[in-house]
């Protein structure tokens, strides 16, 4: 166990401290929300309730306006700086995962949407677990619908049922014409030498 994953809540605790954050967000059960609406006040919940606002990827702008558009009240009043990523080659990773998914999203989609949630996906793609956790959702399930939503071209590349963080890293190196390998949280999970059993 990392210190970071130390210093998380316990996942009863997390699901329900994110899903009652989900809800203010909306202003559900009372008001009627999207799908898009709940999937971005998850998308933030997960972060806020973690402390973790920054590690979204998204601008101060980019976050206001998310919530302009999406959400029914302030997420709490917490300065909300860009990450700055120390290491280069996840930098690069993650502006290189996001332009790609940007060149794949969805035409009918929201534009100021598609490039917040490649901004999210990109850079959850730099921590150590399955991507449904980094995003703070409830399982496979939740990110499939959104790829199917947002980036269906990304679904429709995976005929292999891949994992979706090993598809995401696998579609950006064969954009790039590098070979393919892990992304750069990868390593931390505990499926890694599954997904990239050692020898092949």
């Amino acid at each position: 166990m990392t210190d970071e994953s130390a210093a998380q809540p316990p996942l009863r605790d997390f699901d329900a401290l994110a899903a009652a954050r989900c809800d203010a967000l909306t202003g559900a059960p009372a008001a009627p929300r999207t799908p898009d609406a709940w999937l971005f006040a998850r998308l933030v919940a997960a972060r806020e309730v973690r402390g973790e606002l920054p590690l979204l990827g998204l601008s101060g702008a980019q976050f206001e306006a998310l919530g302009a558009r999406h959400f029914v009240c302030a997420v709490t009043n917490v300065a909300l700086h860009a990450h700055v990523m120390t290491d280069a080659s996840h930098a690069a990773f993650a502006t290189a995962m996001h332009d790609l998914l940007v060149a794949l999203a969805a035409p009918q989609a929201n534009s100021d949407d598609v490039r917040c949630l490649a901004a999210i996906i990109a850079h959850a793609c730099l921590r150590p677990d399955h991507l449904w956790r980094d995003l703070g959702l409830r399982g496979r399930d939740d990110v499939t619908c959104m790829l199917e939503r947002f980036f269906p071209q990304v679904v429709a590349r995976n005929v292999e049922g891949l994992r979706w963080k090993k598809l995401l890293a696998r579609e950006l190196a064969l954009a790039s014409g590098a070979t393919p390998g892990p992304a750069p949280g990868c390593p931390g999970c505990e499926d890694f030498s599954f997904c990239f059993p050692a020898g092949r």
